[in-house]
């Protein structure tokens, strides 16, 4: 059972060390082409969340975002492998970041084609979220030690 579970801890966190790599290769002085795409959405993302809020978002640079995302994806996928409950955090601290931003179905209309495709998307990663929420669950389950019996002696003195 132990080799099953590092094997699927293996299968899962190599979608998000794959996907860090591939970032990391793509890098460049600017953030790369992960930059360029995500600008427009998370700008969009943060006018709609100062709008409801009413507090201007400090400016980010991309490439700072881009540098965290892919710290967050290959650091967190490594410990996730070795079974560390902290892995597990920083790719649920990734998820929740990214996955409103980039998957931003909400800007669509229902009919548009556009809307089905980011919102299975959205889903997938909601699938990925849920997955590591059960990891974390069931870390926190089971006990890391249990306090040793103390028999109780069979002979009677008294």
């Amino acid at each position: 059972m132990g080799f099953v579970s590092f094997a699927g801890r293996v299968f899962f966190a190599s979608v998000f060390l794959l996907a860090a790599y591939q970032e990391f290769s793509e890098f460049g002085v600017d953030g790369g082409l992960a930059a360029k795409a995500l600008w427009p959405k998370y700008n969009l993302f943060m006018k709609h969340v100062s709008s409801h809020i009413g507090i201007v978002v400090p400016h980010v640079e991309m490439k700072h975002v881009i540098a965290s995302t892919i710290f967050l994806k290959g650091f967190g996928g490594l410990l996730f492998i070795f079974g560390s409950s902290i892995g597990a955090y920083l790719l649920l601290l990734y998820q929740a970041f990214i996955t409103p931003v980039v998957y931003d179905f909400y800007n669509y209309d229902i009919e548009k084609p556009e809307f089905v495709q980011l919102f299975s998307k959205f889903a997938q990663n909601l699938a990925l979220l849920g997955a590591l929420l059960f990891f974390v669950g069931m870390k926190n389950s089971i006990p890391r030690w249990q306090p040793k019996k103390v028999p109780k002696s069979k002979n009677k003195l008294n």
